[in-house]
């Protein structure tokens, strides 16, 4: 009996020893497995593993960043990615914390692949969360191109991203490796990266997120298409206190800022990145087509011979522009804008205005001036695109359809979705009124501000340097200083302001060429400085009669005008179509002692690693000496003083109340030397100031797209209405700025003046009204 117990003890030992040899079998098979597996991967048997110099280098795409002369961002060029990598320490300490803190505990421990948490998972079923660690989400976002819903295949991927995580530890440090996944992840809503997505969602850069602001975005590190603050702020908020509950567990904070921080709100300051939202937005289609050009050009080629690409080269453009500056500017047109609008569809209403907006035109001329209208629009050059006939077309013009307008609502721009024709969008939109602004250093030709229209979204004519208008009596200035330049003349040089006529084919005119003065005053003599302070057009014909038209192009030629001007005497009221960039580079001229400097928008650009592959090379000439230079700022000294810009220096140099609400920002009470020029066109179609100190040179024009829109009378179409407000608003903005350091101080005088520029001012009250060639109203309060 005993002996059949004993056989049978060794019968079950044998049995359980089998049990035991196919499980280190299967073990070892296991191993065997896994080794094969990544064995296999890492050889590529397994789908494209990354080599070395893509480790080194991933390819991301990275948006050209522009970059403002005082070191901020204003804006980029990208289609998919809006993406600008940023370095460790540019981030700050309080994200990182909350990073390793709910994504990563152990990040510092392992080299790539938390074992702990590998095992913790696979024994839950994931059910415990997740094993991923910061190395592998960034393997997967830099070389998973698209996560497979098929388990054989996403194992497959999850063994590459493993291999690849091992690879990236090696390869780079802990602090790299955070940066590039905070710099790869995509935040939603063109966040591309921790630097938009702090830009956008707060509207400041990686270093200045405060604690909540980082928990929200590391937050979002789950799903940011799930957890997106626009379209689920209260999942992202509670997303966000999962992430403090987890600073807190591991000791990053205590428990009172967790529950402080997790009462709060989200407080974002959405400040979306788009082409057509943001700062600078005309100035920055402006650098488009400049980069266009410079990426076109054979001698700008990468090393190996090929075009940078705009969107995607991560290229760094350094301009002019100061962010400051553009701010102020942008600014004063979004203050004085509405406010102007609103007064001109007061006055245009059905009732007011049986043709509104138009003026001066009958039906059949407005029916032209529409058709021509739709033939250069944006909608016919599409339709005719798709093989549209020109009846077809015409046809849908008068179809209702679903669109968005722009309208001033309490002095703000509001987007309304309507259904209007198209037909009746076109003439709803030639109502408005619209600005163009740009303002320079005269020393350096450095532009500081470039604002081309009121909203980029809807009015994307550039009226900067894209749009030139008559320029009305801001062009006397050159026929002063040519004839200062010619014929010696002073400022304190008296001629009479009796009607003056220049006979047919003089200088090429066909007919007999009369001119009026504004105030209808032709008795008596005025001095050259209170005839253009008070832009008499008598005296500059006379000018122009004594000179000539065609010295007085030769000089607006060299003084940066690249338009056309034709050589007849009607220049000298400015009829010439001319562009505010150009009127500001010829007025800095003056400014700047008779030396002509090219605007400058670029100083240099660079590549992704900071190569500079551009250095702007500065383009001067000499055009006046520095004494006519002098006497020509002197003459527009008077302008401001006693002119129709006076207004820019005291309280009472508008009496009527009502006329004061349009005059945004009036009184301005800027106590400086300033020169300046206003120009008003025939029938106010347009309205300029022409503005100088110094150091800064602005220009600023208001107009409507068609010239038979335009305010009634010169009460409120001048251009010490329309334009010099901004002008103002933008000025005071810059002296309250004290870091601007825009000057306060006199034009420098030349040591030798031989003309004399110190003749008695006239009284103010004679100076008469201000520079409308046409309309017969006083119009100087």
């Amino acid at each position: 009996m005993a002996k059949k117990k004993t056989t049978q003890s060794k019968s079950n030992t044998l049995d359980f020893s089998k049990y035991i040899r196919w499980f280190w079998m299967v073990f070892a098979g296991g191993i065997l497995v896994i080794v094969l597996l990544f064995l296999f991967a890492s050889w590529g048997l397994l789908g494209e593993m990354p080599d070395h110099t893509r480790l080194e280098n991933p390819e991301t795409n990275l948006a050209t960043e522009i970059i403002s002369s005082d070191g901020k961002t204003l804006g980029k060029f990208y289609f998919d990615d809006n993406r600008t990598p940023v370095g460790y320490n540019d981030l700050p300490k309080n994200i990182i914390d909350a990073l390793v803190a709910t994504e990563d505990v152990r990040y510092y421990d392992h080299s790539g692949i938390d074992g702990r948490g590998t095992l913790r998972a696979i024994s839950s079923l994931g059910s415990g969360g997740g094993a991923s660690t910061i190395s592998q989400q960034l393997a997967k976002n830099l070389f998973t191109k698209k996560v497979s819903s098929n388990i054989i295949e996403r194992l497959s991927q999850k063994v590459r991203e493993w291999i690849i995580a091992i690879r990236l530890e090696r390869q780079y440090t802990k602090e790299e490796i955070i940066a590039q996944y905070l710099n790869i992840y995509d935040f939603g809503n063109n966040g591309d990266g921790i630097r938009s997505a702090a830009r956008i969602y707060f509207g400041k850069e990686p270093k200045e997120l405060d604690l909540k602001e980082s928990a929200m975005l590391v937050g979002m590190l789950k799903n940011s298409s799930l957890y997106n603050p626009r379209r689920n702020p209260v999942g992202v908020r509670n997303r966000r206190n999962v992430v403090l509950a987890q600073m807190k567990k591991y000791e990053y904070i205590n428990e009172e800022v967790k529950d402080s921080l997790q009462n709060t709100e989200l407080d974002l300051n959405f400040t979306p990145e788009t082409h057509s939202q943001g700062t600078a937005t005309y100035f920055r289609e402006y650098l488009r087509g400049f980069m266009k050009d410079w990426i076109k050009d054979k001698n700008n080629r990468k090393p190996d011979g090929s075009k940078y690409d705009l969107y995607s080269d991560g290229l760094k453009v350094f301009t002019t522009i100061d962010s400051r500056m553009q701010k102020y500017a942008e600014e004063a047109v979004a203050q004085h804008m509405p406010r102007l609008q609103a007064e001109f569809d007061n006055q245009n209403t059905p009732k007011r205005n049986k043709t509104t907006p138009f003026r001066e035109l009958d039906q059949s001329e407005i029916k032209k001036l529409m058709n021509d209208g739709m033939k250069r629009g944006e909608r016919w050059r599409i339709l005719k695109g798709q093989g549209k006939s020109d009846k077809e077309i015409r046809a849908s013009f008068q179809e209702p359809t679903e669109m968005e307008i722009f309208k001033w609502v309490d002095g703000k721009p509001a987007y309304i979705d309507t259904i209007m024709k198209p037909i009746d969008s076109m003439r709803y939109y030639k109502k408005f009124l619209r600005p163009g602004m740009m303002s320079m250093n005269p020393l350096t030709g450095h532009v500081k501000a470039w604002v081309g229209g009121m909203n980029y979204r809807h009015f994307q004519y550039d009226m900067v340097k894209q749009g030139k208008r008559q320029v009305g009596s801001t062009f006397k200035p050159f026929v002063y200083a040519t004839a200062i330049d010619q014929l010696q003349y002073s400022p304190c040089d008296s001629f009479p302001r009796s009607p003056i006529t220049i006979e047919a084919d003089k200088f090429g005119n066909p007919e007999p060429w009369t001119v009026k003065n504004v105030d209808a005053n032709y008795s008596g003599k005025q001095t050259l400085k209170d005839a253009l302070a008070s832009s008499t057009n008598t005296i500059t014909a006379r000018l122009m009669n004594e000179i000539g038209p065609q010295p007085v192009v030769q000089m607006a030629k060299k003084l940066g005008i690249e338009s056309e001007i034709l050589p007849v005497p009607a220049i000298a009221l400015g009829t010439a179509d001319i562009s505010v960039y150009e009127m500001v580079a010829a007025y800095s001229t003056f400014a700047n002692k008779g030396v002509y400097n090219k605007p400058v928008m670029v100083t240099r650009i660079e590549d992704k690693n900071g190569t500079v592959l551009y250095q702007f090379a500065p383009e001067s000439r000499d055009v006046l000496s520095e004494e006519v230079a002098y006497t020509t700022v002197n003459l527009m000294e008077g302008v401001t003083q006693a002119g129709s810009g006076k207004r820019l220096r005291h309280s009472w140099a508008i009496k009527k109340s009502e006329y004061k609400e349009i005059v945004t920002g009036y009184p301005y009470e800027l106590k400086n030397p300033i020169a300046g020029k206003t120009g008003t066109t025939q029938n106010q179609s347009d309205g300029w100031f022409m503005g100088m100190v110094p150091n800064l040179v602005t220009g600023v024009w208001v107009g409507a797209e068609d010239r038979a829109v335009h305010f009634s009378s010169t009460t409120y179409g001048q251009g010490a209405a329309m334009a010099l407000p901004i002008w103002g608003l933008y000025m005071k903005a810059c002296y309250a700025d004290e870091t601007l350091n825009v000057s306060t101080g006199k034009f420098d005088k030349p040591s030798r003046l031989s003309i004399d520029i110190d003749c008695e001012a006239r009284d103010e009250g004679d100076l008469g009204s201000d520079d409308d060639p046409e309309d017969n109203v006083d119009v100087d309060f």
